[in-house]
């Protein structure tokens, strides 16, 4: 092994990232920019030198073992030819854009089965130049989890990138409104009952969640096949696009959240789907794990920000996840749909008022630093496998975007190297949200999943704008 130097070293490798870098598990995050014009890659270089590598040390190194042997972020010299690939599709007289998504489909199911080498740092560059019916080419970040979360790593790829109508301002993100006063008459007893069922709630939930990771799996159905290494097989995305003004009608209709009304849509999607390939699976015990940020803020700060040491935004991996049981397709939910909104909703604010968030993350960092990281990534990877879909979700932009002077038509992403037959994501962008279905090829029917998700947003909507 290289002699470690002072100037070499970032700096440790936080518990989680090495926890996401092991025998076992090994993630990463796929970044999807879709071009509205043919792409020009002479700038890519220049580009990855000048503002990505810039952007966090980590981009530049690779992890290693100290002396003492704790893992390390050891700084390198990167060869920027060896991280940027430029696939070649084989030659065609047609100009048909669905027989470049046949070999865009197929590429991506290679690259998303493949792991970078661990002598290098651990990303790459895929440009596609070739035009599809969703863009005239695209730009694929392939990042490793190590390096850091959702929220690291969106903001690192947002800084690579401007406003397409004004380049000198920066992009601005959907705001949380502050919660609505409450009245003072009876408000200390409000307040009493809402600490006490706090944490009635986070000691239930972290018990729950601590069972389900050990103990408890999810039932065999269309969507989980319980036989596990699904991470080693080949997958397929299909994504579904949903205009925003048309969730916003829900949510004002029914008195709820955005996150809501789309994890409502997702579980009756589900279930659905379910019941389509087996009647009697419309009941099964299925879960979903929701991976969340821990950090207690409310947009992305600017990389500079993120890199203080002080920052309350900081760089890494932040993570925790929520076991949410997926609502059963019962009588009444089958007849109003809505309800499965609702449940949503009654879920996601009882899950808030808990603690068990913050508590799942402190017990993951716990173990790796007494029982050793490979320790920590098999209780991650259990967890994982014994769910039966894994979903995250990221706020994306509402300004278009522009990489190196082209527009950026769409944007979304998705996680590999885990272990669920059913993982979706979910990111806004402008005035779209866009849900990202990765599923495990030959097991899960992937178009008739994706109608199944179609049809429960057209009923939903449906039945919201009829209501009184």
């Amino acid at each position: 092994m290289d002699s470690i130097t002072e100037e070499e070293i970032a700096e440790p490798v936080s518990p989680t990232g090495e926890s996401f870098n092991t025998s076992l598990l090994c993630a990463y995050v796929l970044g999807f920019l879709e071009s509205e014009v043919p792409l020009d890659d002479s700038q890519t270089v220049y580009l990855l030198k000048n503002v990505f590598l810039p952007i966090n040390p980590r981009f530049s190194s690779i992890m290693v073992r100290d002396e003492n042997g704790k893992m390390m972020w050891k700084r390198v010299q990167v060869k920027l030819e060896d991280h940027i690939k430029v696939p070649v599709f084989p030659s065609s007289q047609s100009t048909n854009s669905e027989l470049y998504d046949q070999y865009f489909d197929e590429y991506i199911s290679k690259i998303m089965m493949e792991r970078t080498p661990q002598n290098k740092p651990l990303w790459e560059i895929h440009v596609i130049k070739y035009p599809t019916t969703s863009a005239a080419g695209t730009v694929i970040f392939k990042l490793h989890h190590s390096l850091g979360d959702g929220y690291s790593l969106m903001g690192a790829l947002l800084s690579c990138l401007q406003r397409a109508d004004d380049p000198s301002l920066p992009l601005s993100f959907p705001t949380r409104k502050p919660s609505e006063p409450q009245p003072s008459k009876g408000i200390f007893f409000k307040r009493f009952s809402s600490i006490v069922s706090s944490f009635s709630n986070s000691f239930s939930d972290f018990v729950w969640s601590i069972l389900k990771s050990r103990m408890i799996e999810d039932d065999e159905t269309p969507i989980r096949n319980g036989e596990g290494g699904a991470e080693f097989q080949p997958c397929v995305l299909n994504n579904i696009s949903i205009s925003l003004e048309q969730i916003k009608e829900i949510k004002s209709k029914l008195g709820v959240t955005i996150n809501d009304v789309i994890t409502g849509m997702i579980f009756y999607g589900i279930r659905l789907y379910m019941q389509e390939l087996d009647f009697k699976e419309k009941t099964a015990n299925s879960t979903a794990l929701v991976l969340l940020n821990t950090r207690n803020i409310g947009g992305y700060q600017s990389i500079q920000e993120m890199m203080k040491t002080d920052s309350k935004s900081p760089w890494g991996n932040y993570i925790s996840f929520l076991h949410v049981p997926i609502p059963t397709l019962s009588k009444d939910r089958l007849s109003n749909p809505l309800r499965f909104v609702k449940k949503a909703h009654e879920i996601i604010k009882k899950k808030r008022r808990s603690f068990s968030v913050f508590l799942v993350g402190w017990l993951l960092e716990m173990e790796m630093k007494l029982r050793g990281r490979e320790v920590a990534a098999k209780h991650m990877y259990g967890t994982m496998r014994k769910s039966s879909v894994i979903i995250s979700n990221l706020v994306g932009p509402v300004e278009r975007m522009a990489l190196a002077n082209h527009p950026v038509k769409g944007f979304y992403f998705t996680v590999m190297g885990t272990p669920e037959c059913i993982g979706i994501t979910v990111i806004s962008y402008v005035e779209t949200v866009r849900i990202t279905l990765k599923t495990q090829k030959g097991f899960i029917e992937e178009k008739k999943l994706r109608s199944c998700m179609e049809k429960a947003f057209e009923v939903l909507y449906k039945e919201a704008m009829e209501r009184k």
